[in-house]
C-alpha cells in the first residue's frame, strides 16, 4: 500500500483513539494488580485487542465498508495503538491457517523470547 497523507492521517487517528482506550482499560483493570500482583491490565488489553482484530478480519471479506481506508484507521491504526499484541495473534493465525507451522513455532516462540530478551537487555544496559 503507497503511503499518502490521508493513510497516515487515518493510522495516526486511530492509533490516537486505541492507545486513549488502552489507557483507559488498563487504568480500570490495574486496580486488582496491587493485591494480587498479576498484571491483569495488560492481559485484559491484549485478549480483547485479539478478540477485536479477529472480529475485523471475519468481517472483512463479506462487508464492503472495511475498505482499505477503515482498515487502515481500525486495523493498523486502533488496533496497532490499542496493542500490537492483536497483530502477533492474527499474523499467527494466518501461519496456521497456511498449515506453516513450523513458521509459526519459529514466530511464536521467537517473538515471545526475543522480546523478552530485547527488553530485558535494554534494561540491564540502561540500569548498570
Amino acid at each position: 500500500m503507497k503511503i499518502t497523507a490521508i493513510n497516515i492521517l487515518l493510522v495516526g487517528a486511530g492509533g490516537a483513539l486505541g492507545s486513549i482506550l488502552r489507557y483507559s482499560i488498563s487504568s480500570f483493570a490495574g486496580r486488582f494488580e496491587p493485591t494480587s500482583g498479576f498484571p491483569f491490565a495488560t492481559l485484559t488489553v491484549n485478549i480483547a485487542g485479539c478478540l477485536l482484530i479477529g472480529l475485523l478480519a471475519g468481517v472483512e471479506g463479506r462487508h464492503p465498508w472495511l475498505g482499505a481506508n477503515m482498515k487502515l484507521l481500525l486495523v493498523s491504526g486502533f488496533c496497532g495503538g490499542y496493542t500490537t499484541f492483536s497483530t502477533l495473534s492474527f499474523e499467527s493465525l494466518q501461519l496456521f491457517s497456511a498449515q506453516r507451522f513450523l513458521a509459526l513455532a519459529i514466530y511464536i516462540v521467537g517473538s515471545i523470547l526475543l522480546g523478552f530478551t530485547a527488553v530485558a537487555l535494554g534494561y540491564y544496559m540502561v540500569k548498570h
